[in-house]
């Protein structure tokens, strides 16, 4: 089994090499001359090429002269040095076609809908949404359950919700799904030691952490995160209920709106934090590494409030009152559709 992971690390691989490839471009200028397949022509033949995380981009060129898309390593090197998307080739299996000119094929290396097996789980996903997305790798709705039944969970978990990593992965196709089930959970585990999960010192335990980076997830964008983690210490410090929206929406399994209504507050769930004191029961979808981290990682603060007036405008505050003016102007761009819809 091979498992390649579209993230910042893997791409900043792929992008030093290619730093690297441009020095070499600009040393030796008689590389611009490296023969190279006409753009007009092509073999319908397909292979598959192996991008690796943290790939050379020699390395990448080499094998796609190897396996005959290009007609020499060189060529795809000028092409690739001159044009910055090529940082971005993302790791995974890769069908592209023989014979290409080094342009067309460094065009179908960026192109995703040519990785094969390929397994997009965009943060903050739900489990239920995941489920979905296994099936567009072939597995019946049947076999997904079963295969999320038996996962084995990391020690002190007691659901999967929050464990199955986002990142994108592509899988060789003699894979199991329970090999890829596991995979995902390990890279999930993988994560929350590199968040500092397992610190010494951590008042919270891995799951109530995990917990915590899911409710950050849901509720704001990065540079919120460390905040929005602040945010849940200080209301729990003082037995304040969280209230937040997102874990509302989570039991409605509702996307898309920011509105929520007050009846809905009142829903009979552990996981409705109007009604419930503490964390929700798990995690409320599966955190990035962001998230992971800025749970782990609070910025010093005493707010108790934060809110989104308009989008990328999110404030925090620990007066009720300048909260209540923020929920006032809040309404006002909801109703004159700042958001995207008019209540």
């Amino acid at each position: 089994m091979r498992i390649s992971k579209d993230n910042l690390r893997g791409l900043f691989g792929v992008f030093l090499a290619f730093v690297i490839i441009a020095l070499i471009y600009l040393l030796k200028p008689n590389i611009s001359q490296a023969p190279d397949f006409a753009c007009s022509q092509s073999s319908k033949e397909e292979v598959l090429i192996d991008v690796t995380e943290g790939e050379s981009g020699s390395s990448i060129a080499q094998e796609l002269e190897a396996a005959g898309v290009v007609r020499s390593s060189s060529s795809f090197f000028r092409i690739a040095v001159a044009d910055p998307r090529a940082s971005s080739i993302a790791p995974g299996i890769h069908r592209v076609q023989k014979s290409l000119c080094a342009k067309d094929a460094l065009t179908q290396l960026l192109d995703r809908t040519r990785i094969e097996n390929l397994l997009v789980i965009q943060e903050g996903a739900w489990n239920s949404e995941i489920r979905k997305s296994l099936t567009t790798l072939g597995f019946n709705n049947s076999e997904i359950s079963k295969a999320l039944s038996r996962a084995a969970l990391p020690k002190g978990f007691t659901s999967l919700e929050g464990l199955l990593f986002p990142a994108q992965y592509s899988f060789d196709s003699s894979t199991s799904l329970n090999e890829i089930i596991d995979s995902l959970i390990m890279r999930a585990s993988a994560e929350m030691k590199t968040a500092g999960f397992y610190e010494v010192g951590q008042k919270f335990t891995p799951r109530q952490l995990l917990i915590i980076a899911s409710l950050a997830q849901a509720e704001g964008v990065g540079r919120d995160f460390a905040k929005i983690s602040q945010v849940v210490r200080n209301r729990l410090a003082l037995g304040m209920p969280l209230q937040f929206d997102s874990t509302v929406h989570y039991i409605m399994a509702k996307r898309g709106s920011i509105f929520l209504s007050t009846k809905s507050t009142y829903l009979k769930s552990p996981y409705n934090t109007y009604r419930q004191y503490g964390l929700p029961p798990t995690p409320i979808n599966n955190p990035g590494a962001e998230a992971m981290y800025a749970a782990s990682h609070p910025e010093n603060g005493a707010w108790l409030y934060f809110i989104t007036v308009a989008p990328g405008d999110t404030r925090f505050t620990d007066s009720f009152k300048e909260f209540g003016d923020w929920k006032i102007l809040y309404k006002k761009n909801l109703r004159a559709g700042e958001f995207g819809s008019k209540k």
